[in-house]
């Protein structure tokens, strides 16, 4: 059950200047333009007048903007705002292709404005085909919408993450102990079983964790039922189906309602009924591993549980340092619902019941 996240470097070009006409006549021509190239050019900037000529440029911003004057007389010819174009040449100078590609992605639809009302404008297209040999895979629906949604989420909640570990030292050597008894029922019983219990309690104690706000962000939907989503990473992207009524059930069957959402996940027949209505939700790379990550808030929940892999570790019990199993948490939560000491609370009473199974289970 992984969310992975892939970032890449920006690659640089060196900066290619057009001459000056004096310039121009002192020495000979590197590169005649194809009638095709001239033709593709003119149909380019004729087209692309329509969507950028009513833009209004900053000034300000278009002086500033690292651009040679060829750059700058091209930019006022198309109507594109320097101010707004991410250069790719050297130091970050703006090049002919940068206000190319800016005047495609115009052309294509993409919005040079505000995303979600934020003001940041978009990552500018780019032509990755100029540094070298590329593929090219598509999304698949399931990526595209999570991609969607994790991008509202992150653009609307102001996120706090948490980060804390619990001891399962004690807890682990009692999940081994089911093993038997579960091996007859034909489940396995994992972690994130004890993880959901102990979730449910932390809800209980602080009724905030289980809300949402408002469509209005004016008044707060405290939740009565309690029901846990788990993030699980399938072969077409990440899903997040939701264990319903996890208050009422065992340990035993919150382990064969996990390999039942798990195996619908992967054989992509969730529905849409089987990934909604959580409470919280519980994103774990432990399998992976890893020492924390900031999982992002799956809205309209207000806090999210990231876990990472457990390890043993040498700590001091008063007399001496004895080997613990530590299990780390990070959990992020939506500041405007709930504040720094709430989200420490949370951890801390979460980390006290997975320290001792008896509490868990009562």
């Amino acid at each position: 059950m992984t969310v992975e996240e892939d970032k890449a470097p920006a690659p640089t070009e060196k900066t290619t200047e057009m001459p000056t006409a004096e310039k121009a006549a002192d020495k000979p021509a590197e590169k005649t333009t194809t009638a095709v190239e001239a033709a593709t050019q003119e149909k380019t900037i004729a087209a692309a007048t329509t969507p950028t000529a009513n833009t209004v440029i900053n000034e300000q911003a278009f002086r500033q903007a690292h651009a040679s004057p060829s750059i700058r007389k091209l930019a006022r010819e198309l109507g594109v705002d320097l101010g707004k174009v991410t250069g790719t040449g050297r130091k970050a100078r703006i090049t002919a292709d940068d206000v190319k590609q800016f005047v495609k992605s115009v052309l294509s639809g993409q919005s040079t404005g505000t995303v979600s009302g934020s003001g940041i404008p978009p990552v500018p297209a780019q032509d990755f085909s100029k540094f070298g040999s590329i593929e090219e895979h598509k999304l698949s629906k399931i990526n595209k919408l999570t991609g969607e949604h994790m991008t509202r989420c992150w653009l609307n909640i102001p996120h706090v993450t948490q980060y804390d570990e619990a001891d399962i030292t004690d807890l682990e050597l009692f999940r081994q102990s089911l093993k038997a008894e579960a091996e007859k029922r034909g489940v396995r019983v994992t972690m994130l079983s004890f993880l959901m219990k102990a979730l449910v309690s932390g809800m209980q104690a602080l009724p905030k964790f289980n809300s949402s706000l408002s469509a209005d962000g004016q008044s707060l939907i405290i939740k009565g039922y309690y029901n846990v989503g788990i993030a699980v990473d399938t072969p077409n992207g990440l899903v997040v189906p939701v264990i319903k009524a996890v208050d009422k059930k065992s340990i035993y069957q919150l382990s064969e309602d996990l390999m039942n959402m798990s195996k619908k996940a992967r054989d992509g027949k969730l529905t849409p009924a089987d990934m909604s209505g959580g409470s919280m939700t519980i994103s774990s790379l432990g399998g992976i591993g890893g020492t924390a990550f900031t999982p992002i808030v799956n809205a309209p929940e207000v806090a999210i549980l990231g876990v990472s892999r457990s390890k043993i570790t040498p700590v001091w019990n008063g007399q001496e340092f004895e080997p613990r199993n530590m299990l780390p948490l990070s959990l992020s939560y939506d500041h405007r619902v709930i504040d720094g000491a709430d989200g420490a609370h949370f951890t801390r009473h979460l980390a006290m019941l997975l320290s001792d199974a008896r509490r868990l289970l009562l």
